[in-house]
């Protein structure tokens, strides 16, 4: 995939928007103000990034179990003659989020999210009967360590802010929510409009100011809801071209251990562990976003000698098929 160029401010506002943008009347004025630009500068920068298919989408960026969703990552084996056709079936699925070909015998990986109440691991082989799969894993996280993704562009790595280490929170604890919670949900997670005063419309679409529509934004951030409110790049048109799913073989008894090390390393995005089968033997997976292919393979040798485990597999991305955000309550 061909990169774009991007200019020294692009990187510093594209990083800004990631990391810390400003829930406030006039944020494209308020990031301007820290980069020292204007806010029609900001926001010319922001259309011409996203015209450039670098920024995805700026929103409300939500737990989905947090919201009562089944979520679940799953691995299929599909004949490589039939994985164009199968893929574009399964992306088709409204609760298939992110699809990849991945260099492996499971070369298919995606995952899949699912309204309350609705079985994944079900949904999962009917998916894989619909694609032709020879082999279906179904691997829904058992324990997070952390998840993060947030590019750093001046230093060309993966940014980790702290407080995103997560291996402590329990999974099944979930806050109730309510049917206004709902609404204020299903507005926050729409693409926020490039224009001076953005949430305006939000907050008169939900019929309140738009200090009450902060307020409940941070409500649900304090309780864990959302996790927050960014930009979401895509990555490789942002240069980080090697997407590398480094997948550890832990002794159980060090996962928990190891799995908080691992979540240590800034190059780490995701960490999770996950169930293993007699032809899956990797518990742990850790996500890097990284320059190139040999800058994924020097930071999983590091690692490696770090944590003390030889046992790993390097799955790279060679096609994505679908990269969405699942909507929720719809």
């Amino acid at each position: 995939m061909t990169t774009v160029q991007i200019e020294a401010i692009d990187r510093k506002l594209l990083n800004q928007i990631q990391m810390d943008f400003p829930l406030d009347p006039r944020p494209y004025a308020l990031i301007g103000e820290r980069l020292g630009i204007s806010e029609d500068e900001v926001l010319e920068r922001c259309r011409r990034l996203k015209e450039a298919d670098i920024i995805r989408q700026i929103s409300a960026i939500f737990d989905s179990r947090r919201l009562g969703y089944s979520s679940t990552l799953v691995a299929m084996d599909i004949p490589d003659d039939l994985l164009e056709g199968s893929a574009m079936i399964i992306s088709e699925h409204p609760g298939v989020s992110h699809n990849y070909k991945r260099d492996h015998g499971f070369n298919l990986w995606f995952t899949l999210t699912l309204q309350p109440g609705a079985n994944v691991a079900d949904e999962a082989e009917a998916l894989g009967a619909h694609g032709s799969a020879r082999r279906v894993r179904v691997m829904p996280a058992l324990r997070l360590f952390k998840i993060g993704v947030e590019l750093d562009l001046e230093s060309g790595t993966n940014a980790a802010r702290e407080g995103v280490y997560e291996q402590t929170r329990p999974y099944a604890t979930r806050p109730k929510i309510s049917e206004d919670d709902k609404r204020f949900i299903l507005v926050l997670q729409q693409d926020l409009p490039l224009k001076p005063f953005p949430f305006q419309e939000w907050a008169v679409s939900l019929g309140v100011s738009e200090d009450e529509l902060f307020a409940k934004a941070k409500e649900f951030e304090q309780i864990g809801i959302m996790r927050r409110f960014a930009a979401v790049l895509r990555h490789q048109r942002a240069g980080f071209l090697a997407n590398g799913m480094i997948c550890w073989r832990i002794p159980e008894n060090r996962v928990e251990e190891l799995g908080c090390r691992l979540a240590e390393y800034p190059q780490v995005s995701h960490c999770y562990q996950r169930p293993i089968f007699a032809d899956w033997p990797y518990n742990v997976f850790s996500m890097v976003h990284a320059l190139s292919r040999d800058k994924c393979e020097e930071l999983a040798v590091q690692m490696s000698g770090e944590i003390g485990v030889t046992e790993y597999a390097i799955l790279y991305s060679t096609k994505e098929y679908k990269k969405e955000r699942v909507k929720y309550f719809l």
